[in-house]
């Protein structure tokens, strides 16, 4: 077991997409060079002056690429590190060599696990634990000391393999958050298409009873049939983008839609009133569509239900224009600095994203939540079939 954990350790990749340098790595690199000008000017026992002001520089500019770089600057910073004690083992200085400003390679032992791949990490460890056992061997200090050192030169290393865990952990979730709600609308459009498909069936068998004596209700049998195909295939190309899980079993019921918002918007208890307004042509919407409006505003309704603060009010607008449909929820709750940002609003953002709109969540510039959805009414204009004049 202790050899699989090795090897899962030593396979584990980098994290995706990590940032090369934020705003808070140039105040760092100020603060820390700042800090050697300081204590290169006002310490007086710093031993060999130019050589320490030139490491601490060195040291001070490492972390720049510590979370592209992560191992090259671990050992860049560590073999500096390294070399400061063995030169105070050749050269016998009264004082140890360095400015306490070089302790910023912290930042480093922290950067290695949060960003390094597996084997990033076990390396560029073993140069920590090489150069610490170094510091510890050549230094003088009492052994309790030299304990709560290396203690603390490894918990930066601690809490960036926690906050890694933590995040990978979020992110996991997010995915899992993700797949459900393709799975809940494949299983949405598969539900459509098999109605679809059970109407076309049963207008074709009626059209077969009546060829015989009545051709004309025959053709205008066919082309329902047509009309039913081809709304079929518009939810068949839909279908396409979303992944389903085949364990699951299609629902009998159909999805909510539109028209259920009414229903929806009755809340028990009366805490929040909800104002409710529908413009525009509502009543033909394609499924998926008419199914992740209600969603939105199903999610978004529950969250202010369950968030806003001092909220009295919910106001919901879905409006339809030629091309798509606008959704938009916010409540006038007291703006408490917490985000409501959650699972769910994760779900609808993929599933937005999935039948080629948007959705955007956020505190409004006054008060309250908002949640703004815009979602095409259909994928394409060229992809609806029209039946042909006869």
């Amino acid at each position: 077991m202790l050899r699989d954990d090795l090897r899962t350790l030593w396979t584990e990749p980098r994290p995706p997409d990590p940032p090369a340098r934020v705003r808070r790595d140039w105040a760092l690199l100020a603060a820390g060079l700042a800090g050697v000008a300081l204590e290169a000017t006002l310490r007086e026992n710093v031993v060999w002056r130019p050589v320490a002001v030139v490491v601490a520089v060195w040291l001070c500019l490492l972390p720049l690429w510590r979370r592209t770089r992560p191992l090259a600057m671990v050992t860049l910073a560590f073999g500096s590190v390294i070399l400061l004690p063995v030169a105070s083992l050749v050269a016998a200085p009264r004082e140890p060599v360095g400015l306490y400003t070089g302790a910023v390679v912290l930042v480093l032992v922290y950067a290695l696990p949060r960003w390094g791949s597996g084997r990033e990490i076990v390396l560029g460890g073993a140069v920590i634990l090489a150069a610490g056992a170094l510091c510890v061997v050549t230094d003088g200090t009492p052994v309790v000391e030299k304990v709560v050192g290396f203690v603390f030169l490894l918990l930066p290393g601690v809490v960036g393999a926690a906050v890694r865990f933590r995040v990978t952990a979020r992110e996991r979730q997010l995915d899992q958050v993700r797949s459900r709600e393709r799975e809940q609308l494949a299983r949405e459009l598969h539900d459509t298409v098999a109605h679809h498909v059970s109407a076309m069936v049963i207008i074709a068998q009626a059209g077969r009873v009546l060829a015989g004596t009545d051709p004309s209700a025959a053709v205008e049998a066919l082309e329902e049939v047509e009309e039913e195909g081809a709304r079929t295939l518009e939810e068949m190309r839909a279908m396409v983008a979303a992944l389903r899980d085949r364990g699951v079993g299609a629902e009998l019921a159909p999805p909510a839609g539109v028209a259920d918002l009414e229903r929806l918007v009755r809340t028990p208890g009366g805490r929040l009133r909800v104002d409710l307004g529908l413009e525009g042509e509502l009543d033909a919407l394609p499924p998926a569509v008419d199914a992740a409006v209600y969603r939105i505003v199903q999610e978004s309704v529950t969250n202010a239900l369950r968030h806003a603060v001092d909220a009295t009010e919910v106001v919901v607008r879905v409006a339809a224009e030629r091309h798509t449909v606008r959704v938009s929820v916010r409540d006038n709750g007291r703006r408490t600095g917490r985000g409501r940002d959650g699972y769910g609003l994760t779900g609808l953002r993929e599933r937005a994203t999935l039948l080629g709109g948007t959705l955007r969540a956020g505190p409004g510039t006054d008060r309250g939540w908002h949640v703004n959805a815009e979602l095409p009414r259909a994928r394409s204009e060229s992809g609806v079939h029209s039946r042909p004049r006869r």
